[in-house]
């Protein structure tokens, strides 16, 4: 099992979870944050730091996999993140909106460290 980020983190990124990675998993996009499945150590620290409720289990992710598929392909080709950055300032206005990764979602990579 791995931990995925889903939906819920496009255009909100408010990046809590990314201190509290042992292994520093995760990787930014520029408006999405993304888990590297084959880095991450299944703690599950990082699920309740999200305020949104972003990061899911793999078990939990659609039948078809897509947020795996997601998570997998960007974590590639996107830095590697390890501290808190500043989170866009619209993300309350985003935080309940559905279907923001068909959207909004920005495949540019982020800024990293």
């Amino acid at each position: 099992m791995t931990y995925i980020v889903t939906d819920a983190c496009v255009r909100c990124k408010y990046m809590d979870c990314v201190e509290v990675c042992p292994v520093d998993c995760f990787y930014e996009g520029e408006n999405f944050l993304v888990i590297h499945p084959d880095e991450c150590i299944d703690c599950g620290v990082c699920e309740p730091e999200c305020p949104i409720d972003a990061i899911k289990p793999d078990s939990q992710d659609e039948p078809d996999g897509k947020w795996l598929k997601i998570n997998t392909e960007y974590a590639k080709i996107w830095p590697n993140i390890t501290v808190k950055g500043t989170p866009p300032e619209d993300r309350e206005a985003m935080k309940d909106e559905k279907g923001k990764f068909e959207k909004y979602f920005n495949p540019a990579p982020g800024r990293g460290e």
